[in-house]
């Protein structure tokens, strides 16, 4: 097996690990491959690989959501979920296309910024862990709209990698008074959305930079992380509703100190 292969397969279990937990899989994604010299053109391995995530939850979650979409002709509140996640999904929409080429040229270019978001962020996820408002909202598909709109205004943070997609809006859920599990589960509904038009402008921003030679990683990269975010989902739920977040904001303070002095040790 060709080292290619194998960097391209570890690359894609670190995505499907760590796409919807609060982590940041994009800073997870670059620092490794920063470290490993690994190199993708525009970063399209990194964006196509995200969409076995997107998979992942489309496959959890298809008798779900063939409910709701068979249900919204005639029940107001399946059409009003659908709103809501749709509602949530822009902000990031706009910003994405607006400030897409300072991301990808400026922001995911550079290790330090990355390493300081992890740690940034996990300080955040500790303190509204343990000091969020009391939940008032237990049903991902029952948030009123303007908590919706606001749970994407916080997505809107995780343009910097290393904030993390999930974290800023299971961050904002949180402070807006949505119980822990429901937005993880809030979060997931909206990643949707979120990636899937993510790796739809990406490839067409960059179809002219697509190296062919690379489709087999990037398949090995797409399967393995289907595999393993189908884990993750089923498993993530059922922990934050016993424990929390704190194991995620720990974690994130960890890779940013352990990354900030990778950095200082190879000058």
């Amino acid at each position: 097996m060709s080292e290619s292969i194998l960097v391209a397969a570890f690359l894609g279990l670190l995505e499907g690990l760590t796409e919807f937990i609060p982590v940041s899989s994009t800073g997870h994604l670059l620092l490794a491959g920063h470290f490993l010299g690994f190199e993708s053109p525009a970063h399209t391995f990194e964006v196509v690989i995200q969409l076995g995530a997107v998979l992942a939850i489309l496959t959890v979650y298809s008798a779900k959501l063939w409910g709701v979409l068979r249900a919204a002709p005639r029940d107001p509140e399946a059409r009003r979920f659908l709103a809501s996640v749709l509602l949530a999904f822009l902000p990031a929409a706009l910003v994405g296309v607006m400030a897409h080429g300072f991301i990808k040229s400026v922001l995911f270019e550079t290790p330090h910024l990355i390493a300081a978001m992890l740690i940034v962020g996990g300080v955040v996820l500790l303190f509204v862990d343990r000091f969020a408002p009391a939940p008032r909202y237990e049903d991902p598909t029952r948030i009123p709209m303007p908590v919706a709109l606001g749970i994407g205004l916080f997505q809107c943070l995780a343009m910097v990698p290393g904030t993390s997609r999930s974290g800023a809006t299971i961050v904002g859920g949180l402070l807006m008074g949505v119980g822990k599990r429901a937005a993880a589960e809030f979060s997931f509904f909206l990643s949707m959305p979120t990636m899937a038009g993510a790796f739809g402008y990406d490839l067409y921003k960059n179809h002219d930079v697509l190296d062919l030679s690379a489709m087999g990683d990037i398949a090995v990269g797409f399967a393995v992380a289907f595999v393993a975010a189908v884990v993750v989902v089923k498993w993530l739920l059922n922990f934050v509703s016993k424990h929390g977040y704190a194991l995620f904001g720990w974690w994130r303070i960890a890779v940013g100190l352990l990354t900030l002095g990778l950095l200082w040790a190879v000058g």
